[in-house]
């Protein structure tokens, strides 16, 4: 079973979904980030454009709960959490902010979303990420509460539709 596995894993047809499917079985309800640790977020300037070429600034989610997701089509992690991103953003869209922000080729962006399904908002940042939320890594995902303060920071994938996340998630709402 190992080499068959191992063979799997050198076809590049099915590296992919092998990787994909292993991150799913890995997935793992996010930690809170603990209150004295968590970053502030002060700047929220930071332009994005949809890929219908409609410009957004996180400035318009200042005092809201925001959910920001580093992700891209190539990386088997992310792909991995989407079913869970897409339920989580069906559940609490007018209650959040959402965006999903990927630097990936907007032909490549559009062509993921429509096979899979998903609806939740495609950016691509056009400007400088504010620093606290910079990161090198996919995915990384940041909740931020109404008062700026990053509850949440997590890289790799995780599950989002957790009861012990949107626990955490409906307390921010309510603040």
């Amino acid at each position: 079973m190992i080499v068959l596995v191992i063979i799997l894993l050198t076809i590049p047809q099915t590296r992919k979904e092998i990787q994909v499917f292993v991150n799913q079985l890995l997935a793992s309800t996010p930690a809170e980030v603990a209150t004295k640790n968590q970053k502030q977020l002060e700047n929220y300037y930071w332009k994005l454009e949809d890929p219908y070429g409609r410009w957004k600034n996180l400035e318009e989610s200042k005092n809201k709960v925001v959910f920001i997701n580093y992700w891209a089509t190539w990386c088997p992690p992310c792909i991995a959490e989407m079913p869970d991103l897409e339920e989580l953003y069906q559940a609490y869209k007018t209650q959040v902010d959402f965006y999903f922000v990927t630097n990936d080729d907007p032909e490549k962006v559009s062509i993921f979303m429509k096979k899979h399904e998903y609806t939740f908002p495609i950016y691509f940042s056009t400007s400088k990420t504010p620093d606290v939320l910079s990161s090198n890594a996919l995915p990384t995902t940041y909740v931020i509460s109404k008062n700026g303060k990053i509850v949440f920071d997590k890289t790799g994938t995780a599950n989002w539709t957790s009861d012990r996340f949107t626990t955490v998630l409906d307390k921010l709402i309510a603040e």
